[in-house]
């Protein structure tokens, strides 16, 4: 990471040592680089500007409120796989527009609540995912969008 750096075999945080932080908070402890997070994110909306895309962070990945909403206020979507998640999108600030809803394990309450709050798409993973999703957004009068996963010339006897 960028901004954890060794001076004279002691690990600094951004200038911080880290040594200081585990006194004084104890140990185990989380410390991560707000700039260094910001500084990879942008590096990877860079590196897209010129294409159609939303870049996501997956909740999953770090549910940390405070990491979520630096990657709100910074522009990011997310990836979600529950509703648990999208409530810490939600809480972090995050721009629904820019929600994608992926995973096999979506509850029709779960659904329900993404479609309720305008999630950018569900991804769909098989055709009775698909039904239902239609199924539940005819129920509630709210429009979606879908990314179905293909997966072109593979076996799936399973």
């Amino acid at each position: 990471m960028d901004l954890f750096q060794y001076k004279n075999g002691r690990l600094f945080a951004e200038g911080v040592d880290i040594a200081r932080i585990a006194e004084a908070v104890g140990t185990p402890v989380y410390i991560y680089s707000k700039n260094t997070v910001l500084d990879h994110l942008k590096k990877i909306q860079t590196a897209y500007k010129d294409l159609d895309t939303t870049v996501c962070y997956s909740i999953k990945a770090c549910g940390n409120i405070n990491i979520l909403r630096l990657f709100a206020q910074a522009g990011s979507g997310f990836d979600i796989v529950s509703g648990g998640e999208l409530y810490r999108a939600k809480a972090a600030g995050a721009d629904v527009k820019k929600i994608v809803f992926a995973g096999v394990g979506k509850t029709d309450k779960e659904v329900l609540e993404a479609l309720e709050a305008g999630i950018a798409y569900f991804n769909i993973e098989s055709e009775a995912e698909l039904e239902n999703l239609i199924t539940l957004a005819k129920k509630t009068g709210k429009k979606t969008k879908a990314a179905l996963r293909v997966n072109p010339d593979i076996a799936y006897d399973t």
